[in-house]
């Protein structure tokens, strides 16, 4: 995130409802907000200060009975986190209030920003906030069955802390009434004056769906009236695993969130355990992380390009492109030593060191791969029936985007230049030429041509990573790595002992937080992380770009047919375990 403070003036002006400021270890400016007054600062934020911060970036919220370090943070039993993101100022700001009571309650902010309303949805499923004047406070990641608040402390973070699982004949029933699509409960009409609608179920499994998705259209013939999307299929409680598995073993389950990006999943992790914890990652780390991270960066848009050109009706592009994919993955698992879920990241740098013969596999694919990418151009992009589908389709202005929360390649196909690797550089892509591509319809087909530009961006950093590796260690020397460095286990026994508890215990990591970002495949991913001077995180928040994305479906397929939805689907570029985490 970025390090810009907060101007005076701004601090000045919201001191009558300050309650405290906090220092965290990413510097964005934190403050302590009364709850009668956190609207209104919030409205502030967004409409009235110069240079404004118009996007909520997350919304979240911690369960803070347990907490044994609160470094003069105000009381309470429960903390509000909203993160808002100025893209003028290339600044965030960070506003908490503190909430008391065993189920306490809060305002909504739906009325500032319409894309709270998921945020807001997902703090009351996991944690049993109400959010009053809420226009559809229901579950959404969970059944609506679910009894509990899984991110509540006292919610078990096991399945064998819960009992075994047990489904008679009445359970099951009232699951399958529960699931039942009840149009009045989501605020849409069964009719108009003339004539009654449809309602489409989509999914949860469908081909243009992408996964364990499900998507209710209200029909009028053939024209969307309305959509209602109904995710949580594929939760699998990622942000509760982070509670109870060490800061290093939780490493693998990053690598599942967005299940396209590898190891570009555990980058925003470590870099923040690593600022937590204060570690330096040494230059040939950074280098090599970069170049991963770009392969599956790649390999990530041939699946989305592949898939999309499937969902409008081409055929062949998907095989063309998964067996190039193939090629990446081979490089990918000989350097890392597994394919989509390598878990090669570590705290402190990466597992090892890259084997011998890394660069010829590296400079074979820079010379095989342009061609392919200007033959797909042909294929697809320069196809009448795929511009057809995907022109004037799905269309959003940069405004809107903004106000949904939209990052990554959907935001920059409306013209605004935002990437994390050049606003925001991490892990030394300050030292890297490359272009960000920028289009202006802000449409299907603009999405796309996003996607390929970025496509040929990422071969230029790798070819720069090949040709300009740093010499030098692989890992810092920093105690708190892990694992440590194991050049002397097998010569002393207290070597041997460190490197053990390291593993098996993980590092201790002193108390704070800190949020780190980064321009995964699909947009801006982050990790927000706090630490209770333990060996585990107290609050591992994880804030996905294809959640965002999702949400706006409704706003811009209104009054579109039916195949159109499919191409803003395979446009959006998404994965359900972003979503659902």
């Amino acid at each position: 995130m970025s390090e810009q403070s907060t101007p005076q003036e701004l601090q000045n002006k919201l001191g009558e409802a300050i309650v405290v400021s906090q220092e965290t270890k990413d510097n964005i400016p934190t403050f302590w907000v009364s709850t009668d007054k956190v609207r209104d600062v919030l409205r502030y934020l967004k409409t009235e200060v110069e240079k404004p911060y118009r996007m909520l970036y997350d919304l979240t919220a911690i369960d803070e009975r347990l907490r044994a370090v609160r470094q003069g943070q105000p009381d309470s039993d429960f903390t509000v986190v909203y993160h808002l993101l100025s893209h003028e100022r290339n600044s965030d700001i960070r506003i908490k209030t503190a909430l008391k009571g065993e189920y306490p309650s809060l305002q909504t902010i739906t009325d500032i920003w319409p894309a709270a309303n998921w945020y807001e949805r997902e703090v009351w499923d996991m944690f049993g906030i109400k959010f009053n004047q809420h226009p559809n406070l229901r579950r959404i990641l969970l059944p609506p069955t679910w009894v509990g608040h899984p991110l509540r402390k006292e919610h078990p973070a096991r399945a064998t802390e819960m009992g075994p699982f047990k489904l008679p004949e009445e359970k099951q029933e009232a699951e399958q009434q529960a699931l039942q699509f009840k149009p009045e409960e989501w605020g849409l009409q069964r009719s108009s004056e003339d004539t009654d609608f449809m309602f489409l179920n989509l999914g949860p499994q469908h081909p243009g769906t992408h996964g364990p998705f499900r998507i209710v259209l209200q029909l009028d013939g053939e024209e969307i009236v309305d959509a209602v999307p109904d995710i949580g299929y594929h939760h699998r409680g990622a942000e509760k695993m982070g509670e109870r598995q060490s800061w290093h073993t939780y490493i693998p389950y990053t690598d599942r969130i967005d299940y396209l990006g590898g190891v570009m999943n555990n980058l925003p992790y470590v870099m923040a355990v690593e600022k937590l914890a204060g570690i330096t990652v040494p230059d040939r780390a950074n280098v090599i992380r970069i170049m991963m991270a770009e392969f599956f960066r790649l390999s990530s848009h041939l699946v989305w390009y592949g898939t999309f050109a499937g969902d409008l009706g081409a055929m062949s592009p998907v095989f063309f492109m998964f067996n190039d994919r193939e090629r990446i993955f081979d490089i990918v698992a000989a350097i890392c030593g597994d394919r989509m879920h390598p878990n090669w990241f570590r705290i402190g740098g990466v597992a090892q060191d890259l084997p011998k013969g890394w660069d010829r596999l590296v400079k074979d694919f820079i010379k095989y791969f342009p061609p392919r990418v200007k033959e797909y151009d042909k294929l697809v992009m320069q196809n009448r029936i795929f511009k057809a589908r995907t022109k004037g389709v799905g269309v959003y202005t940069q405004d809107e985007a903004i106000e949904w929360g939209v990052t990554g390649p959907g935001l920059r196909a409306t013209g605004l230049e935002w990437d994390f690797r050049k606003k925001r550089p991490y892990s030394g892509y300050d030292q890297f030429e490359f272009d960000i591509p920028t289009a202006v319809h802000g449409d299907c087909y603009d999405r796309a041509v996003i996607h390929v530009e970025e496509m040929r961006q990422s071969l230029r950093i790798i070819e720069q990573c090949l040709n300009n590796m740093p010499t030098g260690p692989y890992k810092s020397d920093h105690p708190l790595t892990t694992p440590p460095r194991k050049e002397r286990t097998m010569h002393d026994i207290e070597t041997l002992i460190t490197h053990f508890l390291s593993v098996s215990w993980g590092p201790v990591i002193p108390p704070g937080e800190a949020c780190v970002g980064i321009e995964a495949a699909k947009g801006n991913n982050s990790y927000y992380l706090i630490s209770d001077g333990n060996t585990v995180s107290y609050r591992t928040r994880i804030r996905t770009p294809s959640f965002a994305h999702l949400q706006m479906i409704p706003v811009i397929s209104r009054g579109l047919l039916v195949p159109d939805l499919l191409a803003i689907l395979g446009a959006i570029d998404f994965v359900l375990a972003d979503v659902d985490r």
